[in-house]
């Protein structure tokens, strides 16, 4: 089999896998918090024709090789974890990170996710949750006597009643950092988990140890730029087209010698 066939194969799988990424940001260019992806990619191994350096005669050595290159692989999918714009909203439980950080969310099965996704909502517990029913943590209980809810840009809650309008503590909203975010594990309903490749969270106030500050009446969008993903689109079908173009010209080279 002539090695341009399966070059030209792993190259159309890699910008399949491309165009995977993509379409994915695209689809999610509206979700909150939500951190565009893409694909990256390495060469295969290299079939060593003649070696760099070896001896042509007794006198000479080879001044360079010759390899033919096996194709690509996809081996890693890369998040840009910049900030999104935020958006106003009229809910005070919608809270945006400014900077760095995550929500601490906790699941039904009592392990931690994190998401950049601040809109919350009171569930009929008061306890505020996601839009899932999973508590943002640590777990705070809005009492249902509660008439306004503020959350200051360090993460403290507070209420007030028609009783009594001076301001009452619920707690405080924690935040957390990790040393490499892209080695976090998405779960999809936009969260993460903890891998060995993220590190342990580090957990903290807002606006302290290098953590963002919380901005409450606001959401943070998503950080995709539609025009940069078209651009990357036809970027992408204009290189599978190429590769199943070589696809043909082997075929067609194939079929020329098979005549000869």
């Amino acid at each position: 089999m002539m090695r341009s066939l399966w070059i030209a194969k792993t190259g159309m799988e890699a910008q399949q896998t491309q165009l995977d990424h993509i379409s994915h940001n695209l689809a999610n260019v509206s979700t909150h918090g939500y951190k565009r992806s893409h694909a990256q990619f390495e060469d295969l191994i290299y079939q060593n024709l003649r070696q760099s350096g070896a001896p042509e005669t007794e006198q000479t050595n080879l001044p360079t090789g010759l390899q033919v290159g096996l194709g690509v692989r996809p081996v890693a999918t890369s998040r840009t974890y910049t900030q999104g714009a935020l958006q106003q909203s009229d809910n005070p439980l919608d809270i945006a990170i400014t900077g760095d950080g995550f929500f601490q969310i906790q699941r039904p099965d009592g392990s931690t996710a994190y998401t950049r996704d601040g809109a919350f909502k009171v569930d009929s517990t008061g306890q505020i949750v996601t839009n899932n029913g999973e508590t943002l943590l640590p777990g705070l209980t809005v009492p249902p006597a509660a008439k306004q809810i503020s959350i200051g840009a360090d993460g403290t809650v507070s209420i007030t009643t028609a009783a009594n309008p001076t301001p009452q503590t619920l707690g405080q909203i924690q935040l957390a950092s990790f040393i490499n975010p892209n080695g976090l594990n998405p779960q999809g309903q936009n969260l993460y988990l903890e891998t060995a490749s993220s590190g342990a969270p580090q957990v903290g106030a807002p606006g302290s140890n290098a953590l963002g500050s919380i901005k409450q009446g606001f959401v943070e969008a998503s950080n995709v730029n539609v025009v940069e993903e078209l651009v990357q689109m036809i970027q992408t079908q204009r290189a599978y087209e190429l590769n199943s173009k070589a696809v043909q010209t082997s075929d067609q080279m194939l079929q020329r010698l098979s005549q000869i």
